[in-house]
């Protein structure tokens, strides 16, 4: 049995002040979400929960009738948005990992290139697309311009490039299997670790996306629950209390889902870090 030291006792208090400075606001914010406005801005504010969440829910969902449906929205979108990066980003990262073709690494640093670029510089050029294609308030214009992304290729191709070894892709085509029946049968089932890790990576960044919805959504009903919580702060008043319950109602299914695939994203996570 190995013998706690003092550098020990440091690195776990250390470990513990972080996480709970790291989940503080989420705390704060399901308190919050049980207290009226005059609880929450007064000094010194409540740190335990109260009984007002049912009141903040009404306010919330008076202010936001379309709330539930911007929710179902927001699932809606974050999933396709995930079923289509794990499968353009796994068969580009199969691509660059298991094919030579000419012009291969100058593609490959072209699309890392893009992760420079600041977010904003697309958002002129995103909604003049969407007004030319009529989308335009339409969940579509918010996941077919996300379906693929560079950190996904990264991601992709480093797994599959540590993970699976090309001989038995070789041994593969000798047995008559074309390149999508390999990608299917043989990359696919071997790569389930990366899958998660860029499926819940995917998901809630689609889940919390504000810009995107911000510029190609401007009917309420259409909202993504970010865009439906940020109007709330428009209407007088702001209900902090009805913020924050739609806030810890929005949080569950991140929470869900993280704990649904939290083994395979740390499976992903270090899955390359040894090359057998």
């Amino acid at each position: 049995m190995n013998k706690i030291t003092k550098s020990h006792i440091v690195a776990y208090f250390i470990v513990g002040m972080g996480s709970i400075i790291m989940l503080a606001p989420f705390y704060f914010m399901f308190v919050f979400a049980t207290h009226s406005n005059s609880d929450i801005l007064s000094v010194p504010p409540p740190v335990w929960f109260g009984s007002e969440f049912i009141n903040n829910v009404g306010i919330l969902l008076d202010a936001l009738p379309y709330f539930w449906h911007n929710i179902g929205l927001s699932f809606y979108v974050a999933l396709m948005t995930t079923i289509l990066n794990l499968f353009f980003c796994s068969l580009a990262g199969y691509a660059f990992a298991m094919f030579e073709f000419k012009g291969r690494n100058i593609m490959f640093v072209l699309i890392m290139g893009t992760m420079l670029l600041p977010p904003f510089l697309g958002m002129i050029p995103t909604a003049l697309i969407m007004s030319q294609l009529e989308w335009m308030n339409q969940p579509r214009a918010l996941y077919i311009p996300m379906a693929c992304g560079a950190m996904g290729i990264f991601m992709m191709r480093q797994f599959i490039a540590s993970a699976i070894p090309k001989e038995l892709i070789e041994a593969a085509r000798m047995d008559g299997c074309n390149e999508f029946a390999i990608y299917w049968r043989v990359v696919v089932p071997l790569i389930t670790p990366a899958f998660g890790t860029l499926g819940l990576i995917t998901f809630i960044g689609q889940w919390n996306n504000f810009m995107g919805p911000l510029v190609v959504m401007n009917d309420m009903k259409m909202f993504t629950v970010p865009l439906a919580l940020r109007a709330l702060q428009g209407t007088g008043q702001v209900p902090w209390g009805a913020i924050c319950a739609g806030a810890a109602i929005a949080v569950v299914p991140l929470m869900i889902l993280f704990v649904m695939t939290s083994r395979k994203l740390i499976d992903g996570l270090t899955a390359g870090a040894v090359k057998g």
